[in-house]
């Protein structure tokens, strides 16, 4: 999976449906969706050929979580609400979080040159900063468009294990997409590199440091990094849908992803994490004000520090989406984290689509219940 670029494109597209019901101007009222609406659209989503999902929605103190279909193909495991999945770019609000609690405490600045931690890595180091590398325009080519990154894997060594520097070599091996600073263009490569100095700041492994100072406070204990396959239990098995068919990858390495999209979690966590980011409980409001002003970057998009805003018919939402193999997430909440929504689906194709067109118009049905209700 190239990254959750196009998987932007599908949750924009997909709120878009619940247009005939408000305009974006004129915001609807967005009551709890009921139990029933929610669970049928799940079971709709299951029946256009998604193995499985689970959706999440709040409202203010109210919390409902579903799932539907099954866990594990092969053994006919149910879903369950408290699963985990791989939930992919998600990952990049965790560690911008982790990057700008640095800036807090005045151990890194924004505006420091990546040559200040890691003289030697990327090409303009001296003019590529971290606050281009969380926004994406410091115009590093994207790893993931490289096919060596994903070759392992296509030949079915999924346990094989990439090292970050490893694979910003492959990304740096092409050139830059664009001088620092000229463009936007989304990228992993950057993620990588954060993560990377995250380490070097702080003499101290990426994962740790995101346990030590955002999982654990928040109590997000099915959350985590893993250097490999590692997602613990219970879980929901990933499937990739290609041309031959469906695969479980499952078992695909997340050190392919790293600081760029290996987290795994569930819904109920993604959304503590969310709350307890726009809630004011991981930043001071200076640099929230600053992760969340995001810049027009297409239709119905903006990007900030590592959090995207999308325009529904029911307001503006920030959070992220996620696409690695087998698996697609997407997570949505008001400026406050007071009503929020999160889908997590464990499939995914080689077009990076939850299926194919009745899938998608499924799944489109469901983020705009469960979105705008």
């Amino acid at each position: 999976m190239r990254r959750s670029a196009a998987a932007l494109i599908l949750s924009v597209a997909a709120l878009a449906l619940a247009a005939g019901a408000a305009s974006a101007s004129a915001p609807a009222p967005a009551p709890r969706p009921s139990a029933g609406t929610l669970r049928g659209e799940l079971r709709a989503l299951v029946r256009a050929g998604v193995p499985g999902a689970v959706v999440l929605v709040r409202r203010g103190d109210r919390t409902l979580a579903l799932a539907a279909g099954r866990a594990d193909l092969a053994t006919g495991e149910p879903m369950r609400a408290r699963d985990r999945f791989k939930v992919g770019s998600i990952t990049k609000t965790v560690v911008a979080t982790a990057v700008l609690q640095l800036v807090g405490d005045g151990r890194l600045g924004l505006d420091d040159p990546v040559a200040r931690w890691l003289p030697g890595l990327v090409p303009d180091e001296r003019r590529i900063t971290v606050r281009m590398l969380l926004a994406h325009t410091s115009g590093l080519f994207d790893y993931l468009d490289d096919p060596r990154t994903l070759a392992p894997y296509v030949a079915g060594d999924f346990g094989f294990r990439w090292t970050a520097r490893r694979l910003v070599r492959i990304g740096v091996s092409h050139p830059p997409t664009f001088p620092p600073g000229a463009g936007w263009a989304y990228s992993n490569t950057g993620y990588l590199v954060l993560g990377l100095i995250v380490e070097r700041v702080t003499g101290r492994p990426l994962a740790a440091v995101l346990e030590h100072r955002i999982l654990r406070p928040l109590g997000l204990a099915a959350t985590r990094l893993p250097g490999s396959q590692g997602l613990g239990h219970p879980r929901a098995h990933g499937y990739l849908v290609t041309a031959s068919g469906r695969e479980d990858v499952t078992a695909v390495s997340q050190s392919a992803f790293g600081a760029a999209g290996g987290l795994v979690s569930t819904a109920g966590d993604v959304a503590r994490f969310y709350r307890g980011l726009l809630g004011g409980e991981l930043l001071p409001a200076r640099l929230l004000r600053a992760m969340t002003a995001t810049v027009p970057r297409g239709p119905g998009l903006g990007y900030g520090l590592g959090i995207a805003r999308f325009a529904t018919p029911c307001g503006p939402r920030i959070g992220h989406d996620g696409a690695v193999p087998g698996y697609a997430s997407l997570a949505l909440n008001d400026a406050r984290g007071r009503r929020q929504a999160v889908i997590l689906v464990n499939t995914i194709t080689d077009q990076e689509t939850v299926g194919g067109p009745a899938a998608q118009a499924a799944y489109a049905r469901l983020v705009a219940t469960a979105v705008c209700g």
